[in-house]
């Protein structure tokens, strides 16, 4: 049995070797094509079975145990950001930020929001008028003869710029009443006290001041007034000098005129600054207290006023009550005698005035402002709740928002351009 059994193994062994000798004799047979094509196959069957398990056995998992993956679910937050969103929320989002020249071309403007409220109801016509503490109406206290001028009507003129060359026969007698006036109290004053009586020395200063007031009464300045005492000759005519900054206004003076004393000759109006009079109802003016917030409407600019003064007295014809705010006039653009609408402060309504030109559409279709801080400028939604004439009631902002309130059409361009997400969560 045991011959037998070494047999049929030397038998099997010999089978298979032969067997692979003819499959070498085979393979090698073949021509050098069917060679190159049969190894290719080859490798592409070994690399199959061979790279699974090679990137299998190097995670360190066990895949078996492997729990099923779950769907992760973002909340969409209302406009359709969703993960996206987050990100955005995480990272933060830039600010627009504008170059002096971009603002300028721009014609960028901002205010500061109160915490007071308006209503597009509690409005009133208005006029503007000139700002009276800013304006002077220059007319000399004697008779001036129109020698020269120098300016024209609405002409803008710095301080000390001349107006007027006036002169005169009542000019050459106060000009020469001061310098004997002035000459007198000097000689006086160098005068011993046991020389001269203390009534003496106190006529002689009082002639001079008086002689002098008569020259400032002229509109001389004291540069003027001391250089006439040394220059008796240049008598019988002055300069007459802007006293302030601003914009020639009731210019009446005529070459070759003898204007009289006392009459106004010119008026000069510093525009930075301008009023607001307004006549309201007796139930609007209950609402009105002094150094509270109102919002000036002329054409389609808005400018934030401040209320000033009222009168607390009704007109007889029309039973209403006068009013008078106060606005900053930036680069001069509105003037006196131009129609306005003033609103009014409004504690029921909740919200604030924003013209037309502060709103714009983000990308969802929702109203949103421009808000100004340290950054630049960045997109804020906002609930517009009434609109008309121009104007709309909107709440949503924060007291003390610097709001951009002409320009924010350039700033959504920029904005949309920029690629920036409008939303300000």
């Amino acid at each position: 049995m045991k011959n037998i059994k070494t047999d049929s193994m030397n038998t099997a062994e010999y089978m298979n070797t032969s067997t692979v000798k003819q499959t070498q004799k085979a393979v090698f047979g073949l021509n050098a094509i069917t060679r190159a094509m049969s190894f290719g196959l080859f490798m592409a069957i070994s690399s199959a079975f061979i790279m699974p398990l090679v990137a299998n056995a190097g995670d360190g998992h066990d895949h078996a145990e492997e729990a099923p993956a779950k769907a992760v679910v973002t909340e969409d937050d209302g406009h359709g950001h969703g993960a996206a969103g987050e990100a955005e929320e995480e990272h933060g989002l830039d600010a627009l930020k504008l170059t002096p020249e971009q603002r300028e071309l721009a014609a960028i403007k901002v205010i500061s929001l109160t915490e007071q409220s308006f209503s597009l109801e509690a409005v009133a016509t208005a006029t503007l008028v000139v700002d009276r503490d800013r304006t002077i109406t220059i007319a000399p206290q004697v008779d001036v003869r129109v020698q020269k001028r120098n300016v024209v009507p609405g002409q803008e003129v710095q301080q000390g710029d001349v107006l007027l060359t006036l002169g005169g026969v009542a000019v050459a007698q106060a000009q020469a009443d001061y310098i004997n006036a002035e000459a007198e109290w000097s000689r006086v004053k160098r005068m011993s006290k046991s020389a001269v009586s203390a009534s003496r020395r106190l006529q002689a200063q009082v002639d001079a001041e008086l002689k002098r007031a008569t020259l400032e009464a002229m509109k001389m300045t004291p540069k003027q007034i001391k250089a006439l005492a040394s220059n008796p000759e240049t008598i019988g005519s002055y300069q007459l000098l802007a006293p302030i900054t601003g914009r020639v206004q009731q210019d009446l003076a005529m070459l070759g005129q003898v204007i009289p004393a006392g009459t106004a000759l010119m008026q000069l109006t510093d525009e930075s600054h301008l009023w607001v009079q307004a006549e309201l109802t007796p139930a609007q003016a209950e609402k009105v207290s002094i150094g509270s917030k109102a919002i000036v409407k002329v054409g389609d600019k808005s400018l934030e006023a401040k209320i000033i003064g009222r009168s607390h007295e009704l007109d007889s014809v029309t039973r209403t009550e006068q009013i008078l705010v106060s606005f900053e006039n930036s680069g001069h653009v509105l003037h006196a005698g131009q129609f306005a609408e003033l609103y009014l402060p409004d504690a029921q309504q909740g919200g604030v005035i924003l013209p037309d030109s502060a709103l714009t559409r983000g990308g969802d279709g929702d109203w949103q402002v421009f808000i100004e801080d340290e950054d630049g400028f960045e997109a804020q939604e906002v609930e517009v709740v009434e609109r008309q004439r121009g104007m709309n009631l909107v709440r949503g902002l924060a007291s003390g928002s610097n709001v951009v309130v002409s320009g924010a059409f350039f700033l959504s361009s920029e904005q949309a351009k920029s690629g920036f997400d409008i939303h300000n969560h």
